[in-house]
C-alpha cells in the first residue's frame, strides 16, 4: 500500500517519528502540499493523510487509486464526505486526541483575559513597574472566577474536561447542546438550558461545537447584543463559528469586555485581520492541539486506523 501524508509538518515537525505508517505500507510524508500539488503527489496512493489540505470531489475524481483519508484532526470538513461516499472511499478522523490540551488552553486564554496577562506582562518589560511608585500596578479590573458562570456552547469531549476544571475554580457551568439528554443523568451539578438562555445569562461564553451549516457565524452582532454587558467570549474550537468583524466592532466599542481565540477564520490572518487591531483581544496562532502528548496520541491513533482498515475494520470511521 501507497501511503502519502500531504502535511506532516503540524502534527510532526521532527520531534516525533512516522515509524508506525512506515509499517504499513509504503510511506512518502510531505511537510506541506498546495492545492496544485495535490494530484501529483497523492497519484497512485491507496491511503492519504491530512491535516488541512482540502480533498474535494474534484480531486477525489482524479485519484483512482485512493481507497483511504486519514484526518489527522477531529473535524473532518477538509473532506468532501458525500464524494467519499459516492466513491467508496473510507474517511477516519480522531476524536479525543487533544481534550486535556486544549482544555488546558482554553483556560490559558481565559485566565489571561480575566487577568489581563499579556497587558500587565508589558507593564513590566516596557519598564512601567520599575518606574512606579507602588509595589503592586494594576491599572486595569482584575476577574476572579469564583462564583461566576460560564456558558458552554456544545458539550463534547473537550466541553467536559473544561466543565471539570470549570467546576474547580468554583464557577457556575451552563450548557447549551442539541441533545442535552445524552447528558442530565450524567452531570446533574450543570443546567442544561437554551441557546437564548446561555448568552443571556453567561458571564463567560465558550466555544466547543462542530462548524457546520447551522452553526457558521453563530456568534454575530445579534448574538453579542444578547450577551451580558461585560461578558468574556472564547474560542478554541472553529474561526468560522464568530462573525470577527462584529467581534472587532464590538470590542472597539465596548459592548464585548474580551475576546481570546486560538482558531480564526483564515489562517493564517491576513495582515489587515479586523481582530489584530481590535483592543482586548487575545490571539494565539491555532496552537491549543499542539502539545507533543497530544501529537503523539494523534500519530498513535492515526497509525491504529490504518490498520484497522487494513484488516476490515472500521475503526473511528466517518464513511
Amino acid at each position: 500500500m501507497k501511503i502519502v501524508v500531504l502535511d506532516g509538518q503540524s502534527a510532526n515537525p521532527g520531534d516525533l517519528n512516522w515509524d508506525g505508517l512506515a509499517a504499513l505500507g509504503e510511506l512518502v510524508v510531505y511537510p506541506q502540499t498546495s492545492a496544485v500539488e495535490i494530484i501529483a503527489r497523492a497519484q497512485g496512493a491507496e491511503a492519504l493523510i491530512t491535516n488541512k489540505v482540502f480533498l474535494r470531489q474534484t480531486e477525489l475524481e482524479q485519484l483512482p487509486s485512493l481507497a483511504y483519508i486519514g484526518v489527522l484532526a477531529t473535524g473532518f470538513n477538509v473532506v468532501d464526505i458525500d464524494a467519499c461516499c459516492q466513491r467508496q472511499i473510507a474517511v477516519t478522523n480522531i476524536p479525543g486526541y487533544s481534550s486535556h490540551s486544549v482544555c488546558q488552553m482554553t483556560f490559558a486564554l481565559l485566565l489571561g483575559l480575566v487577568h489581563q496577562v499579556r497587558h500587565h506582562n508589558q507593564l513590566v518589560c516596557d519598564r512601567s513597574w520599575s518606574h512606579s511608585a507602588e509595589p503592586c500596578l494594576i491599572d486595569r479590573p482584575l476577574i476572579e472566577l469564583a462564583g461566576l458562570t460560564l456558558g458552554l456552547v456544545g458539550f463534547g469531549q473537550i466541553a467536559q474536561e473544561v466543565t471539570r476544571v470549570a467546576l474547580a475554580f468554583g464557577m457556575q457551568v451552563q450548557v447549551f447542546t442539541a441533545h442535552p439528554e445524552k447528558y442530565v443523568q450524567g452531570w446533574p451539578q450543570l443546567k442544561f438550558i437554551s441557546l437564548e438562555q446561555l448568552v443571556a445569562g453567561s458571564d463567560l461564553v465558550s466555544l466547543h461545537c462542530p462548524l457546520n451549516e447551522q452553526t457558521a457565524k453563530l456568534v454575530d452582532a445579534e448574538f453579542i447584543s444578547r450577551m451580558k454587558p461585560g461578558a468574556l467570549l472564547i474560542n478554541t474550537a472553529r474561526g468560522l463559528l464568530v462573525d470577527e468583524a462584529a467581534v472587532a466592532v464590538a470590542l472597539h466599542n465596548g459592548l464585548l469586555a474580551g475576546y481570546a481565540a486560538d482558531v480564526l477564520a483564515i489562517e493564517p490572518p491576513p495582515i489587515d485581520h479586523p481582530l489584530l487591531d481590535a483592543p482586548h483581544c487575545l490571539l494565539t496562532p491555532h496552537i491549543a492541539w499542539g502539545t507533543g502528548a497530544a501529537r503523539q496520541r494523534l500519530l498513535n491513533v492515526a497509525v491504529e486506523n490504518l490498520r484497522s482498515f487494513i484488516e476490515g475494520g472500521k475503526q473511528n470511521r466517518i464513511t
